[in-house]
């Protein structure tokens, strides 16, 4: 990799035919040093989506890569809110999948809004609550832009949704 990386003739910023930069392989993969490397060269654009409209952060915290989402975070071009085409933040991500400690990361920044819905209207609160992650449904309504009475286009609420599919979170 550093090899590659040390010839000024190896694009770095090259996608792949699905928009897929090294970048965003590394992210997803959590290859933390791989990240750091390709962020140290100029040409790569941490916030820039692929063709789904993912971006490195988003598959990062997706993955539960805490290194690779506080490297992301420190660059201004990263967007930590940013959807991707099916309206779904990082945030989102982290919280169908249970990631506390990158929630936690993701909560830290006041640029980063709990309380905006994403897909099918759904906020953070309602994906979490939805798949009985009790402890990101308390992390969340720990802000106060999160809404525990908001409803999706369905009219379901965070509590309509966890009463619906789970019971995990007594």
């Amino acid at each position: 990799m550093r090899a590659l990386l040390e010839r000024d003739e190896v694009s770095p910023g090259q996608p792949n035919d699905f928009g897929n930069t090294p970048l965003f392989l590394a992210a997803q993969c959590g290859h933390e040093g791989v990240v750091k490397a390709l962020l140290e060269r100029g040409e790569v654009n941490p916030g820039q989506p692929n063709d789904c409209g993912n971006t490195p952060l988003l598959l990062a915290a997706q993955g539960r890569h805490q290194g690779v989402v506080k490297a992301l975070l420190e660059r201004d071009e990263v967007d930590p809110d940013k959807p991707d085409n099916d309206g779904d933040t990082p945030l989102s991500h982290a919280a169908q999948g249970q990631h506390e400690a990158v929630i936690k990361i993701l909560l830290r920044r006041r640029d980063v809004n709990p309380g905006t819905p994403a897909r099918w209207a759904r906020t953070p609160l309602m994906v979490a609550a939805k798949g009985g992650h009790g402890e990101v449904v308390k992390l969340l309504l720990k802000r106060e832009e999160v809404n525990p009475n908001m409803q999706d286009y369905h009219g379901s609420t965070p509590l309509t949704l966890a009463a619906e599919f789970n019971m995990r979170m007594w």
